[in-house]
This record gives C-alpha cells, sequence and structure tokens, in this order.
C-alpha cells in the first residue's frame, strides 16, 4: 500500500465519555474545531494512521501524538488537563529525514544537521538550547525534556524560525524524534 492510500485511509473515532461511550465523531483528516460535532470528547480509538490532537481549537495549546490504538481514558493516560479540541492527521512519509536545529533565533547560533533521532541534544551536540529549526524532509515531535518526554510539538516540513513568536515561549526542545512509517 503506497503512503497515498494509507494517508486516504486515516480515521480517528473520537467519543464524549470514557471507554468509547456517548456519541461520537469519526475523522480522516485536518479538523480545527470539533466542538460543533461534540460538546466534549475524553476518548478515543485511532483505527488507521497517525494524529496529533490538541487541547485548544485551530491546533493550538497542549499536543499529544496518537498512533493505532485505543485510549479509553487518555486524560488520565497522559496527564491532559482538558479535552480534544482539534486534531491533525499526520501524512505516512517513507522518504529520508533531514532537519537543521539551531541555538537561537532566526537560524543563529550552533547549527546541527539531524538525519535521526536523538534523545539529548545536550549529550549528542552540547546545544543547551533549540530556539529554531528547519524541517527539510520528514515529519519530527520534538520534546521538551530528553530522552522523549514532556510536552511535544509536531513538525512538518518548513521553516520554524522563532519557537517564542509561535506561542511557544518558556519552552526548550531537548530531544527529537522522527514519525516512522512502522508507527501505522
Amino acid at each position: 500500500m503506497s503512503a497515498t492510500d494509507m494517508n486516504m485511509m486515516s480515521r480517528i473515532v473520537f467519543y464524549e465519555d470514557r471507554n468509547f461511550q456517548g456519541r461520537s465523531y469519526e475523522c480522516s483528516g485536518d479538523c480545527s474545531d470539533m466542538s460543533s460535532y461534540m460538546s466534549r470528547c475524553h476518548s478515543c480509538r485511532v483505527e488507521r494512521g497517525c494524529f496529533m490532537v490538541y487541547d485548544r481549537t485551530n491546533f493550538m495549546g497542549n499536543q499529544y501524538f496518537m498512533r493505532r490504538g485505543e485510549y479509553a481514558d487518555y486524560m488520565s493516560m497522559m496527564g491532559m488537563n482538558d479535552c480534544i479540541r482539534s486534531c491533525r492527521m499526520i501524512p505516512m512519509y517513507r522518504g529520508s529525514y533531514r532537519m537543521r536545529i539551531y541555538e537561537r533565533e532566526n537560524f543563529g547560533g550552533q547549527m546541527h544537521e539531524m538525519m535521526d533521532d536523538c534523545d539529548n541534544i545536550m549529550d549528542r551536540y552540547r546545544m543547551s538550547n533549540c530556539m529554531s529549526c528547519h524541517v527539510m524532509d520528514g515529519h519530527w515531535l520534538m520534546y521538551e525534556q530528553p530522552h522523549y518526554r514532556g510536552r511535544m510539538m509536531y513538525m512538518r516540513p518548513g521553516e520554524y524560525r522563532s519557537f517564542m513568536n509561535m506561542g511557544w515561549s518558556g519552552m526548550r526542545f531537548m530531544s527529537m524524534r522522527r514519525i516512522m512509517d512502522s508507527y501505522y
């Protein structure tokens, strides 16, 4: 099955209550505001593909990576304070991965090019902070703590000149992981 076919088949089902109870809403792509479909969402089932879910509308707020599986009570599992308000489908990608990370905003300071996962930028690159990046190839998750812990951000191909100006002030990225096709 091609990556395009897999993307067209991605599907997540949201439920108003825990344990897949209450009204449900099926989604196979991006949804910037789920409030018109349901008033709350406390469990979900990813049937195919991968998604980022957000606790605020318009893909804002805390983000959580969801791959195929059942999340009967994801709020307690993931420590979410609120319910899911928007979601974004992560397209399957099967090429090479490449990202440049920078110590300062606007691609300043130390730069390192990454092509694989990094569980700790301080240990690997002696870099204490990452304030901007350029994702050339692939889809990545960036984490605020080493060893893929803490809050995360989804990064798709593009230039990210200033994490602070994007509403991520006070957040430091200390580890990065590729979203591989094995997650699908």
